[in-house]
């Protein structure tokens, strides 16, 4: 039987994740765990010299305000979310590899005041001497109910992408909610926070080499093919 692997991040991005495996030759369907749902706001008063977008979701829910922002340069974590910003008519100033952490580090040296557009919850990175950082929350991830026709193929085993720590611990605990071994689930991880987010107890539990799709997907090929190592 073929190990079936499914990806748990809201859409739009689970079925751009879906549509990467394919091509890949995997095995891979959409079974999104999350909705994104705009959260009002409003731009802070004061002067930034450029957005800070950890996640393209920020632009498909900051709604309105964010065309009024359109003049500052966006310093995106990855391709996608910088490619996402061009299309609403920014123009973007640096592109990190993935880890909001690194994009930041990366501005060391520079006298910048940022305005992050970010999701409810989110890790708050530390920002280098001479740079600001002034985060407002633009959407929330809502947690959705695991399939019951999903969990009972699980006893068959599946592996799942992570792509996030939030979605870690709420798939653990539909896990738990809905008696699901974890003895037979396979786990791969953006990176090594959100594989520690998701516990213990599974057949395999393992990271990305870099926190981007590409990589967590050549990580899902290889733990496709492999025993479960515990």
């Amino acid at each position: 039987m073929t190990l079936p692997i499914l990806a748990i991040r809201p859409e739009p991005g689970c079925s751009a994740t879906v549509a990467a495996g394919k091509a890949m030759g995997l095995t891979i369907e959409a079974c999104p765990l999350f909705e994104i749902r705009p959260v009002a706001w409003s731009v802070p008063s004061g002067t930034f010299d450029g957005l800070l977008l950890g996640s393209a979701n920020a632009l498909r829910c900051g709604g309105p305000q964010v065309d009024s922002l359109v003049d500052k340069p966006v310093y995106a974590v990855g391709n996608a979310t910088a490619e996402a910003a061009r299309r609403r008519g920014f123009t973007v100033a640096r592109v990190g590899n993935g880890d909001l952490q690194g994009l930041v580090d990366s501005l060391a040296g520079e006298r910048l005041r940022l305005l992050r557009l970010a999701g409810r919850e989110r890790a708050e990175p530390s920002a280098p001497e001479g740079v600001s950082i002034e985060t407002i929350t633009v959407y929330e991830s809502i947690g959705l109910p695991l399939p019951p026709g999903v969990a009972e193929r699980l006893q068959d085993g599946a592996l799942f992408l992570l792509h996030s720590a939030a979605g870690a611990r709420h798939f653990a605990a539909e896990c738990q909610r809905l008696a699901v071994h974890r003895g037979d689930i396979r786990l791969a991880a953006l990176s090594p926070r959100i594989a520690e987010a998701a516990g213990s107890g599974w057949a395999a539990l393992r990271s990305a080499a870099e926190p981007n799709d590409a990589a967590l997907l050549a990580l899902a090929r290889q733990m496709w093919h492999d025993p479960p190592s515990g």
